[in-house]
């Protein structure tokens, strides 16, 4: 197929691209400029103007018009902000091509995080507890101390704003003090935002692609360091077995959703119970893609034959115990151990774990001895020589 590929600055977009390139599809990358995905080799290259957060109707025309002018197939975008964009504006894309989505209503039920909790207690899932602040209300009480430390979250990632709509974060917040601070930075469309109780333990997620109501492919990772280390993005993970529970929740909660298309249901196990803890669903392809891929499950190939029409066999054996991490990702959480760390001993124990990699364990998630561009062009925007 002829495939085009938006955000192509995000990692999960190099996973896909390579990914699809080696399955010999014809592959665009889509990207304001320079991009890793566009880097990598055998792709070529279109120059997107529109923001899918800013302006998703003119985001989604000039996506039609690439896809017209070149005559893609199929459209595969990567972010949050470029799938509702398309997903919203579906009627300025060609009728033909192929979008392996699922439906605007469903993709928006999984990404509110507010309507999720029922959802995912109804499936099996365990949910943190949670407090939801409806209002930019500035006086609204607050749990007491001992509920903090908490992790504030907007109900979706992707809110109006007073141009298009605006990304807004999940915020890790000590106590009350930097709840307040992190609550007035938030704009009205954020809310109703959802404070909750910091959960203690590893993040470990499932992800699931689903298709006519079938599980094709499922896999499951443990993250092992994040950036910032408190939590956020992960930055080195390893393959695991599907944890029973949390296969058998998620397969629950996609059927309860009616899901279409690529899942990652990211969760905290909580040391104290043991149970995976619903964290949020990722309805798009997600940051730690390529360890999928290195561990034998080629998510982006299975989708594309999918969406073909074809029916492949069912991937859910992989190899365990595959690390990957993000090379510069991991540098600025070293960066942050060292600055942050509370000793000697502490800093030390964060620089042996960074220079700890075993050749054939571990894999570099960017670099390729056979496509050095995308890390080349990385470590330069990272040096701040490339713009």
């Amino acid at each position: 197929m002829r495939i085009v590929i938006t955000d192509g600055d995000e990692r999960a977009a190099l996973a896909a691209a390579r990914s699809l390139l080696a399955a010999g599809h014809e592959v665009y990358v889509a990207a304001r400029g320079r991009s890793l995905a566009g880097a990598t080799r055998g792709a070529g290259r279109c120059r997107v103007a529109a923001d899918p957060l800013r302006d998703p109707g003119a985001y989604a025309r000039e996506l039609g018009r690439i896809a017209a002018a070149i005559a893609v197939d199929l459209v595969l975008p990567v972010t949050d902000a470029s799938v509702e964009a398309l997903l919203e504006h579906r009627d300025a894309l060609p009728p033909r091509l192929a979008l392996p989505l699922p439906d605007l209503a469903t993709f928006r039920a999984a990404s509110d995080k507010a309507r999720m909790l029922d959802l995912a207690r109804q499936a099996g899932l365990a949910v943190p507890e949670t407090v939801v602040l409806a209002t930019p209300d500035s006086s609204a009480p607050l749990p007491p101390a001992d509920f903090f430390p908490a992790v504030l979250k907007p109900h979706r990632s992707v809110v109006p704003a007073d141009v298009g709509r605006r990304k807004v974060g999940v915020s890790y917040v000590p106590d009350a003090a930097s709840c307040r601070a992190a609550l007035a930075a938030l704009p009205a469309g954020a809310f109703p935002v959802l404070l909750q109780r910091a959960i203690r333990g590893p993040g470990e997620g499932l992800f699931a692609l689903m298709w006519d109501g079938r599980m094709v492919a499922t896999f499951a990772h443990r993250r092992l360091r994040e950036k910032p280390p408190e939590g956020g993005v992960s930055v080195y993970r390893e393959s695991i077995p599907p944890p029973a529970e949390l296969l058998a929740a998620g397969t629950r909660l996609l059927k309860l959703l009616r899901w279409q298309g690529v899942a990652m249901i990211e969760c905290k196990r909580d040391l104290g119970t043991g149970r995976h803890v619903l964290m949020e669903i990722n309805g798009r392809l997600w940051g730690s893609l390529q360890l999928a891929i290195d561990a034998g499950v080629d998510f982006p190939a299975l989708l594309v034959s999918c969406a073909q029409g074809a029916c492949p066999a069912p991937v859910h054996a992989y190899r365990v115990g595959v690390r990957s991490r993000w090379f510069w990702g991991d540098v600025d959480h070293l960066y942050l151990r060292l600055r942050n760390g509370a000793g000697v001993a502490e800093k030390l124990a964060a620089v042996r774990e960074f220079l700890r990699f075993r050749p054939g364990r571990d894999r570099e998630e960017i670099w390729r001895w056979r496509d050095p561009a995308p890390f080349l062009l990385e470590s330069l925007r990272w040096f701040g020589a490339a713009r």
